[in-house]
């Protein structure tokens, strides 16, 4: 049975919004979609499709694309509420590591919470950094697709293919689910030898590789001499390496050098992005995630959201973890970004939290656009009926109870959004 949704606003991303418009699904698929009175014939002589489908008329509504989350760290969950806003990323890092060590191993509850959380706000793709692929398992049972990025950290790492064989071999014992593609990435410059950096480009194929990248001026610094807080807190760490040079140059041409500048790479944070490197991103077709929130809290500053855009630079969206944010809810982030860039068109906001992250995760011919031949992850976001420009006050901020999934009933309490 195909079903026909109608709506006072459809969002295909990919096209201007529908006022009074319709999508029409089948099978877990999106069929069509269109303005009230333009509905599918099933061809001369036969009765039309609206006829012989399932009407749901959503009201007052507009219906959209699951959102893409494409930063996180679902497994850093419990720790919300116990990392305090820092005033620079090196002492956040640290509190962190310091509060992770004591506790041992991530509990499982609040990872499955997270996954909540990330379905009621809307998400339908998320790209998580995981150390432990602790979240892999609630992610598979609770249907939530994505990127799952193991990520390797080792600054003096003596045997960087061992680490790389190690990590493929963890992936390797996981239970496969379609919608879930496991890969090994980097953590950061300051954290990850050279080294390890070209053994992880090396196996990293066709899968997304996503990057802590140019998040701090401490990173500048330690790129450029070898100095300053990160330096020290390796050294606290006992994970400074004395044979590490200092490359003497920005993030972006230190990710070059190591063979990791393609199409593939997702720059997480980008707060030290200048027109140069973002110049430099954009001719790799590579993808800049925001985590404005994120930024703020962790002392790293806030990110030239209107740089980026002005680059041509695909940009992608993300919450970043709840050791750093409040909530996992994406359109608090389109908030921000719209705070940040008050200039910048909604459209391309909400093609950032949809169309594009799903691109940068590896998704785009499945998600993030209402488009025939797409999975049906729709969202219905209730909109006022004095709102005339329906863009723009989804980029003001969206609380869950505002938000749900159009093929959510009581005999199917999880949203569909995954095979």
């Amino acid at each position: 049975m195909a079903t026909l949704h109608r709506a006072r606003w459809v969002l295909p991303i990919a096209a201007p919004p529908i006022r009074e418009g319709w999508v029409l699904t089948r099978d877990g698929r999106i069929v069509g979609a269109g303005r009230s009175g333009s509905e599918p014939t099933g061809g001369a002589g036969r009765q039309r499709v609206i006829d012989s489908a399932d009407v749901i008329d959503h009201g007052d509504v507009a219906i959209l694309p699951g959102l893409v989350n494409a930063h996180t760290h679902l497994e850093l969950s419990w720790m919300r509420g116990r990392v305090p806003p820092a005033v620079s990323m090196p002492v956040w890092a640290e509190a962190v590591i310091g509060l992770r060590r004591s506790a041992g191993a991530e509990p499982a509850e609040p990872i499955d919470e997270a996954v909540r959380e990330v379905r009621a706000a809307g998400t339908a793709l998320v790209g998580d950094v995981t150390n432990t692929l602790c979240a892999y398992d609630v992610m598979r049972g609770r249907g939530l697709g994505g990127a799952v990025f193991l990520e390797i950290l080792g600054f003096s790492a003596p045997d960087p293919g061992r680490a790389v064989a190690d990590a493929a071999a963890r992936i390797a014992e996981l239970t496969p689910a379609a919608w879930l593609k496991p890969s090994i990435v980097p953590h950061a410059p300051y954290s990850v030898a050279p080294d390890l950096f070209l053994a992880i480009a090396a196996a990293a194929g066709s899968r997304a590789v996503s990057v802590h990248l140019g998040e701090s001026p401490e990173e500048i610094r330690f790129l450029r001499d070898g100095t300053g807080p990160w330096r020290d807190l390796l050294g606290r760490l006992g994970a400074w390496s004395e044979t590490w040079e200092p490359p003497g140059c920005g993030p972006v041409e230190y990710i070059a050098r190591l063979g990791l500048l393609t199409e593939r790479l997702m720059a997480v944070h980008g707060t030290q992005f200048d027109a140069s490197a973002l110049a430099r991103l954009a001719d790799a077709r590579a993808t800049v995630v925001a985590c404005p929130r994120s930024n703020r809290w962790t002392g790293a500053g806030d990110p030239p959201i209107d740089m980026f855009y002005a680059s041509g630079v695909r940009v992608a969206v993300g919450t970043d973890s709840l050791a750093s944010v409040e909530d996992l809810n994406l359109f608090g982030e389109l908030a921000a970004l719209r705070r940040l860039a008050p200039g910048v068109p909604a459209a391309r906001l909400l093609e950032s939290a949809t169309l594009h992250g799903a691109v940068a995760l590896g998704f785009g011919d499945e998600y993030g656009s209402i488009a025939p031949g797409k999975r049906d992850a729709l969202i219905a976001v209730r909109v006022p009926l004095a709102v005339a420009d329906v863009e723009e006050y989804l980029v003001g901020g969206v609380e869950p109870p505002d938000i749900r999934w159009i093929d959510r009933t009581p005999s199917n309490p999880e949203p569909r959004g995954t095979p």
